[in-house]
């Protein structure tokens, strides 16, 4: 049987278990790696303030450390909070003798402003530790401090990457999440003296507790499982975005991160395909839903709960047929499959992200009225009006005719309809929260038109 990648964290304790040994036991939990703890020192805090520091005697964090060695052993170490000179020199002494891997986050100042590092242990951290570490892990004022270099632009975050690396570390990760930009969140690698840029779409929120533990213990976790330094950073990003993304807005202060929201994320693909697959069941079972069925055919999608891209949203590839008065989905649904509808869902998802589901069926006068008799409400975008620089780029007429309607009405619709272009069919989208709901709506739709003698 093969043997699981074992990490220890050597840090404090966060009794909101927002940031420190309990991030990082989240994080290692996730991500597939069995999670060890130190604690260094017990801190007593909250989103808002921390109003106490009690450090645990460095015998006693020798022994805990001891203790694992002797019985479960430890791939790699991520450290965060060390609250004192004399703590870092027993860590870094336990590093040495066990010629460990380390990820080292040098953990300086709390997110309410409270000092985690005392002042003048700030060089024995430096001295000591970095030049133990496989990775060290600095937010963008973590690194001024430690190569006495103002940081304000990425250039400036280079230059101070460097100074650090000349410490010892193997790679220097300086975070810049909170500076550089204001839309995008950079992260920046220098390895081997040649420097990766990671960028994402910034996440504001007030939720960012925990964060810089979660990032260093995802590089620890996927340096454990056998990733290169690259590849393992990389992974830690995105992993620490989406735990951005669904972070507690918890307390009255800076609310924590979720970094289990990945698992909940990874879970919840089962679901939308099946989801999908019922979807399909209750479409293909009504033979008078071929009359909504337009001439680019039908396609239904599914994003889950953290969409961000269209690989994110599942869908029918080959979409859905008409095969004389019968209907046939052409493929099984599979996740990347739609690039308009899911287009429209990512953007529908930014204003309402519980409406995660879109089908798309033929435009008529008849059938917007049936939907408005159903109570449904109806936006629209008129196709005439969209930029020349738009429709030069696939799938982004969707995403802009999605803001059009909803800026229309003021609120998210249930039914997004236009009327057309040169060349490009009407069309009417049904939204909502699951693949079935939508579904569901289209055969009310269909029945009710029959009904009316509509075809």
């Amino acid at each position: 049987m093969e043997m699981v990648p074992k990490v220890l964290s050597i840090a404090g304790s966060d009794p909101d278990c927002g940031a420190g040994i309990q991030a990082d036991l989240k994080t290692f939990t996730a991500l597939g790696v069995y999670g060890m703890t130190v604690i260094t020192s017990v801190t007593a805090q909250n989103t808002v303030e921390l109003t106490a520091i009690h450090d645990v005697p460095v015998d006693v964090i020798k022994a805990q450390i001891e203790a694992l060695f002797g019985d479960i052993g430890v791939d790699i170490v991520k450290t965060g909070m060390l609250h004192t000179k004399e703590i870092i020199e027993v860590v870094a002494e336990e590093i040495r003798k066990h010629h460990l891997p380390a990820v080292v986050d040098p953990v300086m100042v709390s997110k309410s402003g409270a000092h985690l590092l005392e002042r003048d242990a700030k060089n024995t951290l430096i001295e000591t530790l970095f030049n133990l570490a496989t990775v060290v892990t600095p937010n963008a004022m973590e690194a001024e401090v430690i190569s006495d270099k103002k940081i304000e632009v990425i250039e400036d975050a280079k230059e101070a990457a460097k100074k650090i690396a000349k410490f010892g570390p193997k790679a220097v990760v300086i975070k810049g999440g909170h500076a550089f930009s204001d839309e995008k969140a950079f992260d920046l690698l220098y390895l081997d003296g040649d420097f990766t840029i990671f960028e994402a779409k910034r996440v504001k929120t007030k939720s960012t507790h925990g964060a810089g533990c979660t990032f260093a213990s995802a590089v620890a976790a996927e340096l454990a499982k056998g990733k290169s330094i690259k590849d393992a950073v990389g992974i830690a990003k995105d992993f620490t975005t989406i735990a951005l993304r669904s972070g507690f807005s918890i307390g009255h202060g800076f609310g924590p991160v979720n970094p289990v929201a990945h698992l909940y994320n990874e879970a919840e693909k089962y679901h939308v395909i099946n989801n999908l697959k019922e979807a399909l069941e209750i479409l293909e079972s009504h033979p008078e839903f071929s009359s909504l069925i337009p001439e680019s055919q039908t396609n239904v999608a599914m994003a889950l709960p953290l969409a961000d891209d269209i690989v994110d949203i599942a869908a029918i590839p080959g979409r859905i047929v008409k095969v004389g008065k019968k209907i046939k989905a052409s493929s099984c649904p599979e996740f990347g499959a739609s690039s308009h509808i899911a287009r429209m869902i990512l953007t529908i998802m930014r204003f309402n992200n519980k409406i995660r589901s879109g089908l798309n069926i033929k435009y008529s006068e008849e059938t917007l009225e049936v939907c408005k008799g159903l109570g449904l409400k109806v936006s629209y975008y008129d196709r005439m009006e969209e930029s020349s620089k738009i429709k030069k780029v696939e799938g982004m007429s969707m995403s802009w005719g999605a803001e059009q309607a909803i800026k229309r009405i003021g609120t998210v619709p249930d039914v997004i309809y236009h009327k057309g272009d040169w060349g490009k069919e009407p069309m009417i989208v049904l939204l909502g929260k699951t693949a079935v709901e939508v579904a569901g709506t289209a055969i009310k739709l269909s029945n009710l038109r029959s009904k009316s003698g509509k075809k």
